[in-house]
């Protein structure tokens, strides 16, 4: 009989993404999942496991340029700092087939955050879709999402990884996923371009040239406002100034962002020490921001192989850099 496991994934943006190929690594040993725990991305990810839907998720995910990321952001919506995730979240709900959480193959519990009673909510019933965009509607970045006269925002804003909701699935194992670790990332050159992969992140990025980037970017922007009814040709530098004014509001929303990781690091280590799980997986803060989707493959494949890295040492019964035994 195949060991069980509750699986707890945390919140972390685009970082998310390594979720699935932790995923892919626990199942290609023989676990069963039988309980799935999510905040955030960790949510999204964890919906569409529990659903059957994830290589449907990951196909369309892993098919999506930067250039398309922006557009599923729709400039148009931002508004005192706050995008309205329309776009997103109606393709979502079109993958989802309006599913229910209590119709779910897997039992699920989504983390969201009720401002109003200043107290964290688990989603254990109703539309699966509605349960992921209250999880995922991080502070400043999205609009909170309005139920029943109560107010929801990302669940990370008081737990970010939610272990204690695991406790009750009585699987042999809780493996939890922190998003949030502060641990180098691994080398998965595998031998190739090692010269490249060597060096430090920041002259990597100086090859390139920010400014034209910018610029391409706001050329295309631009496109996206252009309307028969809105603006004409003549119009064109009226048209970059608004993708531009955009574009620096995104910029503005990845501090914030930033800031809101911070606080999810530290509230992460008192939930760990509160529900202490059998198996910490740690994949790198660093590794990736919070917009990077357009990177889906690569950060499926750095949690897979760091999901063999934490699986080896504690199926021996030990500790290792990216897993922690503490169960």
């Amino acid at each position: 009989m195949a060991e069980t496991v509750a699986l707890v994934l945390g919140s972390g943006g685009a970082r998310g993404m390594s979720h699935i190929g932790v995923i892919k690594e626990i199942e290609a040993r023989g676990y069963q999942i039988i309980s799935v725990s999510g905040c955030s991305m960790g949510a999204i990810v964890g919906g569409f496991y529990c659903a059957g839907k994830l290589d449907e998720f990951y196909d369309w995910a892993k098919s999506l340029s930067y250039i398309d990321l922006l557009r599923l952001v729709d400039f148009s919506f931002i508004s005192n700092g706050a995008i309205r995730g329309d776009k997103i979240f109606s393709m979502l709900a079109d993958m989802l087939d309006d599913i229910n959480i209590e119709d779910l193959e897997i039992p699920f519990t989504a983390v969201a955050t009720d401002l109003a009673h200043s107290k964290e909510v688990w989603f254990q019933r109703g539309p699966l879709e509605q349960a992921m965009r209250a999880s995922a509607a991080i502070p400043g970045l999205f609009q909170p999402v309005r139920l029943d006269e109560r107010l929801f925002v990302d669940g990370g804003v008081l737990n970010p990884l939610p272990i204690a909701a695991s406790v009750s699935a009585h699987a042999d194992h809780i493996i939890a996923i922190d998003l949030n670790a502060d641990v180098p990332i691994p080398d998965l050159s595998n031998g190739k371009d090692s010269e490249a992969q060597a060096k430090p992140a920041e002259n990597i990025e100086e090859m390139v040239d920010k400014n034209d980037w910018l610029n391409s970017l706001v050329n295309k922007a631009s496109q996206w406002f252009t309307s028969d009814d809105e603006l004409v040709a003549d119009d064109e530098e009226a048209v970059k100034a608004k993708a531009r004014k955009s574009v620096s509001n995104l910029g503005k929303l990845e501090i914030l962002y930033q800031m809101f990781e911070v606080m999810q690091a530290s509230l992460s280590q008192y939930k760990i020490a509160g529900y202490p799980p059998d198996l910490l997986v740690r994949i790198p803060q660093s590794s990736g921001e919070m917009y990077e989707f357009h990177r889906t493959e690569e950060l499926v494949e750095l949690g897979q192989n760091i999901a063999k890295q934490a699986l080896d040492a504690f199926e021996q019964g030990h500790s290792s850099l990216y897993g922690q035994r503490l169960g």
